[in-house]
C-alpha cells in the first residue's frame, strides 16, 4: 500500500473520530431532549474507532492517533519512516473534523461553542481534577489502550476481533477518565479542539501530547520486551 493511501486513511479515520466522538459531546450530550450523557459520549468514541478499524484498517492499520503510532513503533510493529507522515495526517484529519463540527455547532442563532469538548485540568477539568491527576490519568489510560491494541492485534490473538476489543477499550477509557480530563489519550484529538477554543485549551495542550506519548512508549516497551517473547 502506498504511503499516500495510508496517510489518506489516517486523515479520514481521525476526521471521523473527532467528528463522531467530539460531535456527540458538543451536539448530542448538550441537547436537552436527548442528553446522551457520559455513557453516550463514551460509546461514540468507541464506535468511531471500531467502525473505521474495520473500514480502513486494512489500508493503514487504523491508528488514528499519534500516541498509537508511537506505541506501535516502540513495540516493533510500525516502521520509523512512516511515523511522522502518519502523525501529520492524523493531526490534519483531526483539525478538519473539528472544523466541520465548528460549522455545525455554530449553525444556529446565538450558538456558542463553550469548551468544544476540549481537554483540560484544574478549573478546566469536568470534575475539577488537578495537574497531577490529569497527568497520571492520561499516562495510564493511554498505556492500557496500547496494551489492548498490541494484544488484540498480536498474531496469537483470535483473528477478526481486534476492532471490537479496541473500540470497547476506548469506550471504557472514556467512562473512567471523562470526569478527569474530558479524555484525550490522543494528541490529534486534543489539538483539533484546542485550536478552536484557544486560550486555556492551547495553554494546557502540552499535557495532552506529553502524557499520551509517555503512556504509549511504556506500553510499547513492556509489550515488546515481555509479552512478545512469551511462548
Amino acid at each position: 500500500m502506498k504511503l499516500t493511501q495510508k496517510m489518506a486513511a489516517e486523515f479520514i479515520g481521525t476526521f471521523w473520530l473527532v467528528l463522531g466522538g467530539c460531535g456527540s459531546a458538543v451536539l448530542a450530550a448538550a441537547f436537552p431532549d436527548v442528553g446522551i450523557g457520559l455513557l453516550g459520549v463514551s460509546l461514540a468514541f468507541g464506535l468511531t474507532v471500531m467502525t473505521l478499524i474495520y473500514g480502513l484498517g486494512h489500508i493503514s492499520g487504523a491508528h488514528f492517533n499519534p500516541a498509537v503510532s508511537v506505541g506501535l513503533w516502540m513495540g516493533g510493529r510500525f516502521g520509523a519512516k512512516e511515523l511522522l507522515p502518519y502523525i501529520l495526517a492524523q493531526v490534519l484529519g483531526g483539525i478538519a473534523g473539528a472544523g466541520i463540527l465548528y460549522i455545525i455547532a455554530t449553525g444556529k442563532p446565538g450558538a456558542e461553542i463553550g469548551g468544544f469538548a476540549a481537554n483540560g485540568f484544574g478549573t478546566n477539568s469536568p470534575g475539577g481534577y488537578g495537574l497531577t491527576a490529569a497527568l497520571v490519568t492520561e499516562v495510564v489510560m493511554t498505556m492500557m489502550f496500547l496494551f489492548i491494541i498490541l494484544g488484540a492485534t498480536d498474531k496469537r490473538a483470535p483473528a477478526g476481533f481486534a476492532g471490537i476489543a479496541i473500540g470497547l477499550g476506548l469506550t471504557l477509557i472514556h467512562l473512567i477518565s471523562i470526569p478527569v480530563t474530558n479524555t484525550s489519550v490522543n494528541p490529534a484529538r486534543s489539538t483539533s479542539q484546542a485550536l478552536f477554543v484557544g486560550d486555556w485549551a492551547i495553554g494546557q495542550l502540552w499535557l495532552f501530547w506529553v502524557a499520551p506519548i509517555i503512556g504509549a512508549i511504556i506500553a510499547g516497551l513492556i509489550y515488546k520486551s515481555f509479552f512478545e517473547k512469551a511462548e
